[in-house]
C-alpha cells in the first residue's frame, strides 16, 4: 500500500489560538499577563510549546532555559483543558483525506505533538477515526525531523515506508521527507506559508481540492 502522512498542526488544523492561550496561561501565572498574540505569533505557536515559552520570555527580557523547562508541563495542561476552544480544521482537510482514502492510499498522522494531546485533539474535531495511524512526538524514542516516525506511520498503516508521501508546513517536514528519501507537499495557507517555497518541496499546496491529483503525479501506482 502506497501512504499519505499528514502532520498535524498548521497542516490538517489551525492550533495556533489555543496553543497560544495555553502559553498566555503560563505567563500569567508569572504575573505578566498574556504576552503572546495570534496577530504575530501563530508561527512560533505551531513549532511547540518550548518555542512559544521561549519567544515570551525573551520578550519580556526573562529568558531562563530552566524556566521555559518549569512552565513546560503547566503549557500542556493548560493546552489539554481547552484543546479545541479556537482550533478548527483548514478547509477541503478532510474531504482530501476521504477522498485519498477512497482512492486506496493509507492515511495517517505523524506530528511533533505529543501523542495524547494529538489523539484528544483529532477526536474532539471528530476527525480521529479517517486516520488509520497516529504517530506523536513521543510514540517513539526519536521525533522528526528523524525518518523513523514517518516510517512508523507508513509500517502502521500496512504500508511501505520508501512509498510514502508527507504534507506538512515546515522545514521540519521538508527535513523530515528529505532524510526518509521520500516527498514532500508544504501547504501554503498556514502561517508560515509564504515561506515555504523556499524549502524546495515536490509540490506546494494551496488549496486541499488539489492534493488527490497531486498525491497521483507524486506516488501514483503509476509512478
Amino acid at each position: 500500500m502506497r501512504t499519505v502522512v499528514f502532520d498535524l498542526d498548521g497542516t490538517l488544523a489551525d492550533t495556533s489560538g489555543d496553543l497560544l492561550a495555553a502559553a498566555n496561561a503560563c505567563f500569567q501565572a508569572m504575573g505578566e499577563g498574556d504576552v503572546l498574540r495570534v496577530e504575530t505569533d501563530a508561527g512560533t505557536a505551531l513549532r511547540g510549546g518550548k518555542a512559544m515559552l521561549t519567544l515570551g520570555l525573551t520578550r519580556l527580557g526573562r529568558m531562563d532555559a530552566a524556566l521555559v523547562d518549569s512552565y513546560y508541563p503547566m503549557l500542556l495542561e493548560a493546552y489539554g483543558a481547552a484543546i479545541d476552544t479556537h482550533t478548527f480544521l483548514y478547509p477541503g482537510a478532510m474531504q482530501a483525506v476521504a477522498d485519498l482514502s477512497a482512492m486506496g492510499y493509507g492515511v495517517g498522522i505523524c506530528t511533533n505533538k505529543p501523542e495524547a494531546l494529538a489523539e484528544q485533539l483529532m477526536a474532539s474535531l471528530g476527525a480521529r477515526d479517517a486516520f488509520g495511524a497516529l504517530v506523536g512526538a513521543d510514540t517513539l524514542a526519536v521525533r522528526k525531523p528523524d525518518p523513523e516516525p514517518l516510517f512508523e506511520t507508513a509500517r502502521r498503516l500496512g504500508g511501505d515506508p520508501a512509498k510514502t508521501l508527507l504534507i506538512g508546513d515546515s522545514v521540519t517536514d521538508r527535513e523530515t521527507a528529505r532524510a526518509a528519501g521520500v516527498p514532500s507537499v508544504l501547504v501554503t495557507f498556514g502561517p508560515s506559508g509564504e515561506d515555504m517555497a523556499a524549502l524546495t518541496p515536490e509540490a506546494l499546496l494551496h488549496d486541499y481540492a488539489d492534493l488527490p491529483d497531486m498525491v497521483q503525479d507524486l506516488i501514483g501506482v503509476n509512478r
